[in-house]
Order: structure tokens, then sequence, then C-alpha cells
């Protein structure tokens, strides 16, 4: 089995069987992606980014089906919309039922959300740019087929 070089190795250790674990070279990726996001969307996380965009894309969503989207508990999702709604990026009005609350961007959200469209836009160029238009394509697709 070939050993994959890493391309430093981390205090000068050698890096054993982690080049070759799937998980460890999802961190690695997952790291190096949020630190480039973190540079081009300074103030709101990728999580914070991602709920925004499903609000957008489901106006009047419950918190519990966005929970359930995101995969966060509803105890943790409402510090969370707590959050957005204090930076008045969302709002919250009464469902038809009364007991559910729907989920909408204010006007701040909105546009907030379109000048994050547009740095994520080079974001993701920048953190693909040494695959080609298939391999992002066939990125995307084996790990969606993981997460299946």
């Amino acid at each position: 089995m070939r050993r994959t070089a890493l391309k430093a190795r981390p205090a000068g250790l050698a890096p054993g069987p982690l080049p070759e674990l799937i998980g460890y070279r999802l961190r690695l990726a997952q790291q190096a992606v949020f630190r480039d996001f973190a540079s081009s969307v300074p103030g709101v996380s990728p999580g914070r980014i991602g709920m925004l965009l499903l609000i957008e894309a489901n106006p009047g969503v419950t918190q519990s089906r966005l929970a359930h989207a995101v995969s966060r508990d509803r105890s943790t999702m409402v510090g969370v919309l707590d959050q957005l709604e204090a930076k008045r990026l969302i709002e919250r009005r009464k469902g038809e039922d009364r007991r559910t609350n729907g989920l909408w961007l204010t006007r701040e959200g909105r546009q907030l959300l379109a000048r994050a469209k547009r740095a994520i836009a080079v974001h993701e160029r920048r953190v693909t740019a040494r695959l080609s238009a298939a391999e992002r394509a066939k990125l995307l697709a084996l790990l969606a087929r993981i997460v299946a």
C-alpha cells in the first residue's frame, strides 16, 4: 500500500496511517475550507450562513424543521436563533397553529446574505482552484454518497 505524503509533518511527527484515513483527510479539508471561509466571509460562521440560506429558500420554516435539517436539537437551535434574531438577521412570526414559529429573513438578513453569497462564490472558486469542473462535481457526488 502506497503511503501518501503529507505536506508537512506536524511537529516533526511521522503521520503513521493518518493520510489513508478518510476521516482524517476530511477533517484537514474541513479545517482548510473553514479557515478560507472565515477570511472570506468575516463575522458569520459557515453554520449560521447555512441556516440563513435554508431560511431564505424556505420562508416561514419552523424552528423544529430547521433544527432537523441542520442536525441540531431544538434546545440548541433556540439559542442560535436567539443570536440571529438579536443581530436582526431573522424574525420569528407566529405560525398557523399558534404553537409554532415561522422563521423569516429580515431586510438586514437578506442584505447580509446577498453579500455573503458573493463572497462565498469567490471562496468556492479559491478552495477548488486545483480541481477541474469534473473533479469538483465528482467530489460533491462522493461526499453526498458518504453522508447519504
